[in-house]
This record gives structure tokens, C-alpha cells and sequence, in this order.
């Protein structure tokens, strides 16, 4: 893998298994914000969790609403331990934001285009300046 490195939209870093959305998912009405579930039935990644997990988005679908699910996920404690972003949405990285503003704990927001999330690493460590490092086993270091 050669090195990998992200654009850093809310500063932070990051280490956990990846859940790479293949569609876009709405948040509002996708996403249960008391579990972390996606709960939108059509998504092909339904029923998986995006709490803890290194969320890659392809593109996000919907509502202005999208920041207060965000804000009661990391609220609730189920939150992605970091968000990348194919496509940016200010709608729900504001609610990153507010989250920042209230003191709480939040997921680092990074930005990386769509085409390119397929070459993330299925387990990595994000570091300030987004710098990917794989830690699959057997995995290339940067």
C-alpha cells in the first residue's frame, strides 16, 4: 500500500476496523441513534453497526437532519470512531462540530474522494495530519 493521506475536515485520530458503505445512506430515517444500527431496509449494509467503526461514505443522501442524528450518536455513546467522507456534507459535519463546541467527545471527519475509499485498509490508525497506516495483518505500512 503506498501512503495514504486523508483531508483533515475536524481534527483527530483514529484507530479501529472500517465499514465502507457501498451506497449512499441518509442518516435521518438510516440510522438508529440510540444503537449505531442502520436501520434504512434498501441500504445493502443494513443491520450493520457504524458505532465504533471507521465509517467510509461514499455519499451521504438526505436530510438537514442528518447533523442531529450525528449529534445524538456521539451523544449515545455509538458513534463512527471517525468519519471519511467520499463526498463532503456540511449538514452532517456540523453536528461534529456542535458536539466539538459542547465539550463532547466526537469522531475525527476526513475527506477522501469516493473512487479512492475502496483502497482503504479493512483495519487502520488515522494520525492528526490523516495519514493512514494499514494494521491488517499482513498489511503494507505507509
Amino acid at each position: 500500500m503506498t501512503a495514504l493521506r486523508l483531508d483533515v475536515l475536524v481534527p483527530g485520530t483514529a484507530v479501529g476496523d472500517v465499514l465502507r458503505l457501498t451506497a449512499p445512506l441518509s442518516f435521518w430515517g438510516g440510522v438508529d441513534p440510540a444503537t449505531g444500527t442502520i436501520t434504512d431496509v434498501r441500504h445493502p449494509e443494513h443491520g450493520r453497526s457504524v458505532a465504533g467503526r471507521i465509517l467510509a461514505v461514499p455519499e451521504t443522501r438526505g436530510s438537514s437532519s442528518s447533523s442531529s442524528i450525528m449529534l445524538e450518536l456521539i451523544h449515545a455513546g455509538r458513534a463512527p470512531a471517525a468519519l471519511v467522507l467520499g463526498s463532503v456534507d456540511a449538514i452532517l459535519v456540523l453536528g461534529v462540530l456542535v458536539a466539538r463546541e459542547m465539550g463532547l467527545p466526537h469522531p475525527p471527519v476526513y475527506a477522501l474522494p469516493a473512487a479512492a475509499l475502496a483502497g482503504l485498509p479493512g483495519r487502520l490508525a488515522i494520525d492528526a495530519q490523516g495519514l493512514v497506516t494499514d494494521l491488517e495483518p499482513g498489511g503494507a505500512e505507509p
